[in-house]
């Protein structure tokens, strides 16, 4: 029989806290809910999380009923005013990136979007990759043990994206600053310093003005790489406006670095503390393919992304009121007892690809391609390289309290 509730109403809810109990393991919590409950409140969050794959797949090819365009985390504390103001505003007046617009305004950004990740654009591409790949990968094979997070996989991730937006490598860094600072804006769950926001924000507010200039200098005098592409060799003649690509680009960069560097470090950790350890890779008994799909299924880089409803809506037999907010956990849909036999265990194999890491519907990944490639490049440089590889001794590693994104804090590992 559906529960009815009112969204306006308060509810006792949940007490799932992603950013400190469940932080390292929330699907230890979502498991003991099980069927009882697939949908339920989190006051801490405000939503309601789904966690039945069916059931996300069903709002998420319903975009007349569920909005994107609140689908980034909200911060759980008031900014002050100046900071909430530059916090809506860095990206330009009005400016929605294309995983926040709904129909029909995004279909045309994300025709032209797409054309930039094609099968054709990411192969060309990889020779790009690969030399990356091996040149990271050369100066840290000369340490005995690192950090396989700050030494690796940021770097790398952040690199490969930059290279391929026609980023100057001056500012690769400050790309990687800006992103943690749009982190500590959208994500902070406790009161800090208003200096601090305040520089946050102006950080913001240097990326945004960073894109729009990049962007300028890409229109006047073109070069092979994404952003000129998305203004000048549209499909058709179909490009996007100056204005429209300024505001893609901090959104392609923070995304595409940070939950490739996170699905890498996940994908490590569960291979290297795994029976066969790093030899099976190595030896080729598992794929580098089939190793990517199961670290994305076991644990997403992006552990859900919210949605709105637009009109009163029905979810996991629960009447939701219009304006309900919806938390779709991704996360949990990879441990879904209905679409895998041995949901927590970690066990690559050609079964894992019916994960949700990259969503469903209009808003699928547009670069899955493109990060599926990059991350099977990065598998096969470092096994190639380093094939003893192993986990440091020491405490298992933790994660950073910046939900909905899984971040290890580090990864100490040895050769």
């Amino acid at each position: 029989m559906a529960t009815s509730v009112d969204s306006g109403q308060l509810h006792e809810g949940r007490p799932f806290d992603p950013y400190g109990a469940h932080r390292d393991d929330p699907y230890s919590f979502l498991a003991d809910i099980g069927d009882a409950e697939p949908v339920f409140y989190a006051p801490l969050l405000g939503a309601w999380c789904v966690t039945r794959r069916e059931d996300m797949v069903a709002v998420l090819r319903d975009d007349r009923s569920f909005s994107a365009r609140d689908h980034n985390p909200r911060p759980a504390v008031t900014l002050p005013e100046d900071v909430s103001r530059m916090f809506r505003t860095w990206r330009g007046a009005d400016a929605v990136a294309v995983g926040s617009l709904d129909p029909p305004e995004h279909a045309r950004v994300r025709e032209v979007l797409n054309a930039g990740f094609t099968p054709a654009r990411v192969r060309a591409f990889e020779p790009t990759i690969r030399a990356i790949a091996t040149d990271l990968v050369e100066r840290t094979a000369a340490l005995t043990e690192f950090d396989f997070i700050s030494a690796f996989a940021v770097p790398y991730a952040l690199e490969v994206i930059c290279r391929r937006l026609g980023v100057p490598e001056e500012y690769f860094d400050r790309c990687r600053t800006w992103s943690e600072q749009r982190i500590e804006l959208m994500m902070s769950q406790r009161n800090a310093d208003p200096d601090q926001l305040r520089e946050y924000a102006r950080g913001l507010m240097d990326f945004g003005a960073f894109a729009r200039s990049l962007v300028q200098e890409r229109l006047a005098a073109p070069q092979d790489d994404l952003i000129s592409e998305l203004l000048h060799d549209g499909k058709a003649g179909r490009t996007l406006t100056a204005d429209e690509v300024s505001v893609q680009v901090p959104t392609l960069i923070f995304a595409g670095h940070m939950t490739c560097a996170e699905a890498l470090g996940t994908i490590f950790y569960q291979q290297l503390r795994s029976p066969g350890g790093w030899a099976e890779v190595v030896e080729g008994k598992i794929s580098t393919r089939d190793l990517v799909e199961e670290g994305l299924r076991f644990d997403s880089p992006l552990a859900g992304m919210y949605r709105t409803a637009t009109r009163d809506v029905v979810v996991g037999d629960v009447h939701l009121a219009a304006g309900s907010r919806l938390l779709l956990l991704y996360g949990a849909a990879g441990r879904d007892s209905r679409a895998h036999a041995c949901p927590a265990a970690f066990s690559p194999d050609s079964r894992s690809a019916t994960h949700l890491a990259f969503g469903h519907g209009i808003h699928f990944c547009l670069g899955a391609g493109f990060a599926r490639a990059e991350l099977e490049i990065a598998i096969q440089a470092i096994a190639a390289r380093m094939p003893g590889l192993t986990l440091a001794p020491g405490q298992p590693p933790h994660h950073r309290p910046v939900f909905p994104l899984r971040a290890l804090t580090e990864l100490r590992v040895r050769q």
